[in-house]
């Protein structure tokens, strides 16, 4: 009798945990549907592959996700309470949540870009009556429990007639053939870096498709470098700019001015004084100097995309916009400006392959004997170049001297000083170095300028700041207002002097020019993040960095997030961290605009 007990309890439980397995199977497929959300925010696929790749990831991921749900909720309860009522009660509880969840974070990924987490959960919360704009959220969980309620029913009546037909093998066949060959096919366009399927990586939420570059790259093998143009398409329907450019083209070209840029790597503005850089002290003063003036970003490539794009650093890793013109130079090109840049070969590789540079006569130079070098070749070059010139023209001249400490054999210096921050007894031999690396550049800018006439619009500026260390790792990740607080000096015809107190970026640069120079009627916000610098912005806050590690400068807080979520907050001087949550309004702010250009 007891054995007959045991016998007849295993096979309750037996039955409860096949009808558990196909309850799963069916939540899989409506995570399938709800996610087929995720897609109206990143784009469709354009080709059979795409779709091939699409259609297996999302049948094994999310039958997957359904499968760990079950494991997790559902059979441990299976075993302690083996009463189908209960069981079949709890799960639909337990699977609307999930499926909700699901829900919540489609909205989320869709505004912000992100999944969700502590982080993402803080920021939507404080969000949340714009995030859900109806009464759907009250409407869809009541729907969802009772579509699960009635599967769940549905189910538990015809398992028998489900275990006869032995299609429980065949499914979970199915499933983990998708699994598995997402994957693969995953590693495969890794290594050969197939965009139409590696852009999809971030789509899903806890995806972490396999990859083969770091397998590839530990055994000595390399991928395919080349970009696959056949297999390209945009994640999201781009809007750059969001409306046409409507620009008055002048009645004579005549008085079209020239437009000069310079831009120092590693130039820091607190560093711009009378004993270290003597001519731009003074060219600071006889022209409108900007005092409280950022770089796009800490590197080269954050700060040269935001001076040509005047967008947030995020936008420069998408994959559209390596292929996209600035609309800066596009529309300089249309009004007949003669268009040429002169920058280092290294910096120059920093965007090979892309389109920033479109349009414009590409100046390099490079010496063995060191950047100072280099950059004394780009000045006499283009000293030449402008002299040559009949008509109108724009150009840009990236020295990068500073950013390595260098200066020219022989070069006669300045003395060395105290430093005026406090720096480590190593850090004073880089910050005197870096003097004398400022005072040549110094000495280059007024030999420029001297073959440069009062009728040029001038900008001078630096690409990023500069912090006092010899590693790499730490330069690149310092987000701090040395390496990202610049000087920025502008020289207008026919203007006088003036100091320029508010907060201005380089997303200022190509509103201005459009603006003050082209004649573009445009808002700003139709191709660009920022405002011209001949007015004050109405952010009250400046986005720093790419899409993997920002900051947000506020007026009394700087807050550094990373890609995952993680965020700290620093004193204005970025000295101490302060123990406060994260200012939600801002952030979301920075986020949408991040973002806005996919959204119109």
């Amino acid at each position: 009798m007891v054995e007959r007990k045991k016998q007849m309890t295993r096979d309750k439980v037996s039955r409860l945990v096949n009808w558990g397995h196909w309850f799963a199977f069916f939540n899989g497929f409506l995570a399938m549907i709800v996610g087929a959300r995720y897609l109206s925010s990143v784009g469709y696929p354009e080709t059979i592959i795409g779709w091939g790749y699409l259609a297996i990831s999302t049948i094994g991921h999310f039958s997957f996700l359904a499968f760990i749900v079950y494991v997790v909720f559902l059979f441990p309860v299976t075993l302690l309470l083996p009463y189908s009522k209960i069981l079949r009660g709890y799960a639909a509880l337990v699977a609307t949540l999930g499926l909700c969840i699901l829900l919540y974070d489609t909205i989320i990924f869709d505004d912000y870009g992100i999944h969700l987490s502590p982080f993402a959960f803080d920021l939507a919360w404080t969000d949340l009556n714009a995030l859900l704009k109806s009464t759907s959220y009250i409407a869809t969980p009541t729907a969802i429990i009772l579509i699960e309620l009635t599967a769940a029913n549905f189910i538990w009546k015809r398992i028998e007639k489900l275990e006869k037909k032995q299609l429980g093998n065949k499914a979970i066949a199915f499933v983990g053939i998708c699994f598995v060959s997402s994957h693969l096919v995953h590693i495969w366009a890794d290594a050969s870096d197939v965009t139409q399927i590696t852009r999809f990586d971030d789509t899903y939420p806890l995806s972490y498709p396999a990859t083969a570059r770091s397998f590839m790259e530990s055994h000595g093998i390399e991928g395919t470098n080349i970009e696959d143009n056949r297999y390209q398409t945009k994640s999201r329907q781009l809007s750059y700019p969001v409306l046409p450019l409507q620009c008055k083209a002048p009645s004579s070209t005549k008085s079209q001015p020239n437009i000069l840029i310079v831009s120092v790597d590693g130039l820091r503005a607190d560093m711009v004084n009378e004993l270290t850089m003597p001519f731009l002290t003074q060219y600071q003063l006889d022209n409108k100097q900007f005092t409280d003036h950022f770089s796009g970003g800490n590197q080269f490539k954050t700060g040269m995309f935001a001076l040509f794009y005047g967008l947030q650093g995020n936008y420069g890793d998408r994959k559209e916009f390596y292929h996209t013109p600035p609309v800066m130079t596009v529309a300089l090109d249309e009004a007949g400006y003669q268009q040429a840049i002169f920058l280092p070969e290294d910096n120059q590789r920093v965007f090979e392959n892309r389109s920033i540079f479109d349009g414009l006569f590409v100046f390099t130079n490079s010496s063995e004997e060191g950047s100072a070098q280099t950059d004394m070749k780009n000045v006499q070059q283009f000293i030449s170049w402008s002299a040559e010139q009949e008509s109108h023209w724009f150009s840009m001249v990236n020295l990068s001297a500073p950013k390595h400490y260098d200066t020219p054999i022989g070069f006669l210096g300045i003395e060395t000083v105290k430093p005026h921050i406090d720096v480590k007894p190593a850090q004073k031999v880089l910050y005197n170095q870096y003097r004398q690396s400022l005072f040549f550049i110094d000495q280059q800018l007024q030999q420029l300028f001297n073959h440069v006439d009062d009728d040029t619009v001038v900008m001078i500026t630096g690409t990023h700041g500069q912090i006092f260390s010899s590693n790499p790792s730490e330069v690149n990740q310092n987000l701090s207002p040395g390496n990202v607080k610049v000087p920025f000096v502008m020289h207008w015809p026919k203007t006088i002097s003036d100091t320029v107190s508010y907060r201005t970026s380089h997303y200022g640069v190509v509103p201005t020019i459009m603006s003050q120079v082209l004649h573009c009627n445009n808002a700003s916000t139709d191709y660009s993040s920022g405002y011209s610098l001949l007015q004050p912005s109405e952010q009250s806050w400046v986005y720093i960095g790419d899409s993997r590690t920002f900051a947000i400068y506020q007026d009394a807080e700087i807050t550094v997030l990373d890609r995952h979520g993680k965020y700290r907050i620093y004193d204005i001087e970025y000295k101490k961290r302060l123990k406060q949550k994260l200012s939600a309004p801002e952030l979301i702010q920075v986020m949408r605009e991040g973002r806005r250009l996919y959204n119109q």
